[in-house]
């Protein structure tokens, strides 16, 4: 299960932060780390030093430039969150994320990404709307900065308990093979297309409809299967329109 749990870390701009991010992991056994667009060079002396033998993982990060390439096989992407945004994401504690966990990752080909922001930044509202839920760690209201590498030690903690409890737990039934994120986000252009043929939706006004539209369909976590009936359903709507559209045209021709 440790095996396919992947953290994320977007912006990073200090290398002492990914080697601590990197011992944090090894020491609970994760093992998959991947850095979009960093603002440091990864392997320093300083991300060594502080990876305190865990530098594997520290020389073997994969790098990318965006969020997409980063969790686009994965079936559950959760990003560290800590603070209310205007438009109110699924929420859960560290605690509850590991809770989750085991039934997640029936499937052997399921993947989860824990996804953690720049360290002066965090998360851009954009990246979060990319993510089924969004993690928070309950800290001391009135010191809540948590550093980088100390945020992921706590989720990967959490990973972790999941995992041993996992060990003496009978076995679940697998599930259905959930739509990945790179099989969503097709899907999400997909629809704001047809959505916008149909007349249904106006960019130049969009209302924060396809971002509802989003959490609303990251919530629900459709199987492959089922999203696939969505593209489906689009693609014959698609058809429809643009017979309306060609009728049309040789209507005023005529």
């Amino acid at each position: 299960m440790l095996d396919r749990i992947r953290i994320v870390l977007i912006g990073t701009s200090h290398p002492g932060n990914i080697g601590g991010t990197a011992r944090a992991m090894h020491n609970m056994g994760l093992n998959d780390l991947t850095l979009v667009a960093p603002r440091c060079t990864a392997v320093t002396a300083d991300s060594v030093s502080r990876a305190s033998g865990a530098d594997h993982l520290v020389n073997g990060a994969r790098t990318v430039e965006t969020l997409e390439q980063a969790v686009a096989d994965c079936t559950l992407v959760v990003g560290a969150s800590a603070r209310s945004r205007t438009l109110p994401w699924p929420m859960i504690t560290p605690r509850e994320l590991g809770a989750r966990l085991p039934a997640e990752l029936t499937d052997r080909e399921a993947r989860v990404a824990l996804v953690c922001g720049r360290e002066d930044s965090g998360l851009t509202n954009a990246e979060l709307q990319r993510c089924h839920a969004h993690v928070h760690i309950p800290t001391n209201p009135d010191f809540s900065s948590l550093n980088l590498a100390a945020a992921v030690q706590v989720l990967a903690y959490e990973c972790r308990l999941a995992w041993l409890a996992g060990q003496e737990a009978p076995l679940e039934e697998p599930c259905q093979a959930l739509a990945t994120h790179a099989e969503l986000e097709h899907y999400f252009a997909h629809l704001e297309r047809t959505l916008v043929a149909i007349g249904f939706h106006d960019p130049a006004m969009p209302r924060q409809l396809m971002a509802r539209l989003r959490r609303f369909t990251l919530r629900a976590r459709p199987e492959r299967m089922e999203l696939n009936i969505l593209r489906g359903i689009l693609t014959d709507t698609d058809k429809l329109v643009s017979k309306r559209d060609s009728d049309k045209g040789q209507h005023r021709e005529g």
